[in-house]
């Protein structure tokens, strides 16, 4: 079974959000156009859940992944939330907490489509799965928030909290979607970080280009080389709108993002050449730098957004 993973999450991240015309993005790479940035939205376009691709499917090798035999529908013990989500508990759990959609959760599952073929299994490769919460599809960031530690339930998952009758994404299943989900360990999210008192404008004291980028070093780095467009670079950032409100971060998801530096908004690919390896730097980037006001990609934050950048490695290229 061929099965393919979302990036970062990143937009596991903005990081992922591409430009309308931008060729899909190689794992754990933002896509061109993109800007680092956003909190992952897999529902549209890739799952930290891994799917498989449209190929014909085997028998599983393993009896126990067998089709439950309510795979089709939920049966009339099962619990239902307002969206439609449904869910049974198989085995009972041993912890008392329940992940926020913030926490990074490690599980085992196995997913069946409404007719009964095996589409993906962490089971059947023998490897758990780690991720936010808030990264993958809606029926998943609501669902397994009901589980604690230890815990194992089944969940059928309307097509609208999953990929959709007809997925956007090539080789996603489509319609509902059975999952059996066992919550190994939650690790809880970093506290995010505080948003700047100057995000509504640059400060007289802050460096401007000429594309009017601006920009200002809050702590220097050690480092004495800065990265070029075609270099990779590891980094930390948080981001906020014009008004205030953190769109993504990744270190709330304790996860630094990995991408080419030409895959990204047009202000980060500028502004990340200003920098040295350690250094962290604020940017206030206009918003024909960023996705545009209004944004050309759905869901994308619009006007001018502001960052802080921490450049933690640079990978050149080869």
């Amino acid at each position: 079974m061929r099965t393919f993973i979302a990036g970062s999450l990143a937009f596991a991240s903005m990081l992922c959000l591409a430009a309308c015309e931008a060729p899909a993005p190689a794992p754990n790479a933002a896509p061109q156009g993109s800007a680092p940035v956003a909190s992952v939205s897999l529902p549209a376009t890739a799952s930290a859940i891994t799917v498989a691709t449209a190929e014909p499917a085997a028998p599983p090798k393993n009896p126990a992944l067998a089709a439950p035999a309510d795979v089709a529908a939920p049966p009339a013990d099962a619990q239902k939330t307002p969206s439609g989500l449904a869910s049974k508990v198989l085995t009972a759990g041993t912890g008392t907490k329940h992940p926020k959609p913030e926490d990074k959760v490690t599980v085992h599952y196995s997913g069946w489509t409404k007719e009964g073929v095996l589409f993906d299994s962490s089971v059947e490769r023998g490897e758990s799965i780690s991720f936010p919460l808030n990264g993958v599809i809606p029926g998943w960031t609501e669902g397994v928030q009901l589980m604690v530690e230890g815990e194992k339930r089944r969940f059928w998952i309307p097509a609208e909290l999953a990929y959709g009758e007809r997925p956007r994404q090539p080789g996603a299943p489509a319609g509902q979607l059975t999952f059996d989900v066992e919550l190994i360990s939650i690790k809880e999210a970093p506290p995010p970080p505080e948003t700047p008192k100057d995000v509504a404008k640059a400060p007289a004291d802050a460096k401007k280009t000429k594309s009017g980028l601006a920009y200002k070093v809050i702590t220097p780095g050690k480092g004495t080389e800065s990265p070029t467009a075609d270099d990779t670079v590891v980094v930390h950032y948080s981001g906020w709108t014009k008004d205030g409100k953190m769109f993504d971060s990744s270190v709330t998801r304790d996860e630094p993002a990995r991408f080419p530096l030409k895959g990204v908004i047009p202000g980060w690919t500028e502004g990340v050449q200003l920098m040295k390896q350690g250094d962290k730097v604020r940017f206030w980037i206009p918003s024909d730098l960023a996705y545009g006001d209004p944004p050309k990609r759905p869901g994308a934050p619009a006007g001018q957004l502001t960052f802080d950048i921490e450049l933690l490695e640079i990978q050149k290229r080869r």
